[in-house]
């Protein structure tokens, strides 16, 4: 098995995250970048935006952006574990915020309109790949993380708080720390029912 396919593999959805990285701040802010970067686009569009958030500006955005958010539209008997969920997110190292930039997404549009309705659904394609690569390369260096969708209902706060541009649209959010206990066991679908080959070398 190649060693991509093991990194592959080693991405998991950690839910219990700690502070205990050996990596700096400045190491992991370029390891994101990095990713970022070498993550493909339509047209080379690299339409994906983040923003990385550390200490304050990450318990910011969960305990009040976030918690504050969601108490408004939680049940009352359910929001204690509701908080409790948001903690766990909380206490990693650091947050990932992934935007895509709809002026990109635009732009293109207008200058490829043979292609218009495809472009918005080839930006979500991006991001995506944006969020795998990131999430791969941390784990590749033994932290943890998850991702999660609190968008749209974060949206507002996040865009005033860390004055974000109004083109940048936020499409996901990804705790991150060390791995205070590992993912559980994964279970696959029979490979007859997902693939389909035709043809011979």
């Amino acid at each position: 098995m190649s060693n991509y396919i093991k990194q592959l593999q080693e991405r998991r959805s950690i839910y219990a995250l700690g502070q205990n990285v050996s990596l700096t701040q400045n190491q992991i802010e370029n390891l994101i970048k990095e990713a970022v970067k070498a993550s493909p686009s339509a047209f080379n569009s690299q339409s994906s935006r983040v923003v990385i958030l550390f200490g304050q500006a990450k318990d910011q955005f969960w305990n009040e952006i976030t918690l504050g958010a969601l108490e408004k539209v939680t049940p009352a008997e359910a929001f204690e574990a509701t908080k409790a969920k948001i903690a766990s997110f909380a206490a990693g190292i650091g947050t990932v915020l992934f935007f895509e930039d709809q002026d990109v997404v635009k732009g293109l549009q207008e200058q490829f309109p043979l292609y218009a309705d495809n472009f918005p659904i080839w930006s979500e394609h991006s991001t995506g790949i944006a969020q795998h690569s990131v999430w791969t390369a941390l784990a590749n260096e033994n932290i943890g993380a998850s991702l999660q969708h609190y968008n749209p209902l974060v949206d507002q706060g996040v865009a005033e708080v860390f004055n974000i541009p109004s083109s940048w649209i936020l499409r996901a959010q990804m705790p991150f720390g060390s791995i205070e206990a590992p993912a559980g066991e994964k279970t696959y679908m029979d490979d007859s029912q997902r693939f389909m080959s035709f043809g011979q070398i």
